[in-house]
């Protein structure tokens, strides 16, 4: 296969492996994704596994931290079962690598089992796992590359979003293009989810109308006024921010957006304690979205927090035409999360 464009820039050591869109990913003995913009791994590694689940419903999936690694894992994981279904084993945190892991993922190279697909996930960090790299990409194993670099000049970014809609086959203006792409110029996970909404919600092209309903400057800064004021148990504000953003012109559907877009922040914070900065790199988010979401969780727990996720859920669908009175649904969803407790409690 030819080598298909990745990226900017491309690994620091030329390879002599196949080099492969993370667009278009696909499975060999040991797949590398290298790079640090994790919403773009995300995606590759989850291709992998579809594409792989997809000949064979059978696959066996398992998860393995390179940084935590007990001895002879991945032999056990990769080796067959008594019926043979094919294995995918997602090795993670390979640049934090132990002595173990890299020890038996190089002698691995040598002798890849049949059957069993290996995906290193490596950020670039650190040149820590550099003698697996090197002899990965000398050819050793049989794998294949899948580089995802940084993405953070403008045009990267515009490209990122034009791929997003093309890859769903659908249009969108230029005009309206730049403008999703300057709504969420810090932040790739927000831009990749503003996309993918876009592409869920909206028949035929996405216009410049169409993202300026949905994201447009004092719409998106209403929402997110009433969903801090909400998530911060402050009820009385909470409504009387929704009466004035509804009232100003905003639109329900981009509003119970932004509420789900903080949940889910949250929820992917809630409980841990690493380092901000490491949780960040490790979840692909920026340091400050970590420390926000960690002060909006003040007051929250897993019983409460999974029912603000419900109501926000059901106010999605609600104003979405499943309900005749979106309204309604968004002061439910409110009172829900400003009071912590289940709607006429």
């Amino acid at each position: 296969m030819a080598a298909a464009r990745t990226g900017s820039r491309a690994p620091a050591k030329a390879a002599k492996i196949p080099q492969v869109s993370w667009r278009d990913p696909r499975p060999a003995s040991v797949v590398l994704v290298f790079g640090p913009e994790e919403v773009c791994a995300e995606r590759a590694i989850a291709g992998v596994r579809d594409y792989l689940r997809a000949e064979d419903p059978a696959l066996e999936v398992s998860d393995v931290r390179a940084d935590d690694y007990a001895p002879g894992t991945l032999l056990s994981l990769t080796s067959p079962s008594l019926f043979g279904e094919p294995r995918l084993v997602r090795v993670a945190g390979v640049e934090k690598c132990s002595d173990a892991f890299l020890q038996e993922a190089v002698s691995y190279l040598d002798h890849p089992q049949e059957g069993a697909t290996v995906v290193l996930r490596h950020s670039g960090a650190s040149v820590r796992g550099k003698k697996l790299l090197d002899a990965l990409r000398a050819g050793a194993g049989g794998g294949i590359e899948i580089a995802v670099p940084a993405i953070k000049r403008d045009g990267e970014r515009a490209d990122f979003a034009a791929g997003e809609f093309k890859a769903a086959g659908k249009r969108i203006a230029p005009a309206a293009l730049r403008a999703l792409v300057s709504a969420f110029a810090d932040d790739l996970t927000e831009l990749a989810a503003a996309c993918q909404q876009l592409i869920g919600d909206v028949e035929g092209d996405i216009t410049d109308d169409v993202v300026t309903k949905y994201y447009g400057g004092r719409v998106e800064v209403s929402a997110f006024v009433v969903a801090d004021t909400a998530i911060a148990g402050r009820y009385g504000e909470a409504l009387i921010a929704l009466r004035h953003a509804l009232a100003s012109g905003a639109d329900p559907v981009p509003m119970v957006a932004a509420f789900a877009m903080k949940l889910r922040t949250m929820a992917r914070v809630a409980g841990n304690r690493e380092p901000s900065r490491q949780l960040a790199q490790r979840l692909g988010m920026k340091d400050w979205q970590v420390d926000r979401a960690r002060r909006d969780l003040s007051g929250w727990n897993e019983r409460s927090l999974g029912m603000a996720i419900q109501a926000t859920a059901r106010a999605d669908a609600e104003v979405k035409g499943a309900a005749r009175d979106p309204i309604f649904a968004l002061e439910r969803m409110v009172t829900v999360i400003a009071t912590r407790r289940p709607f006429g409690e």
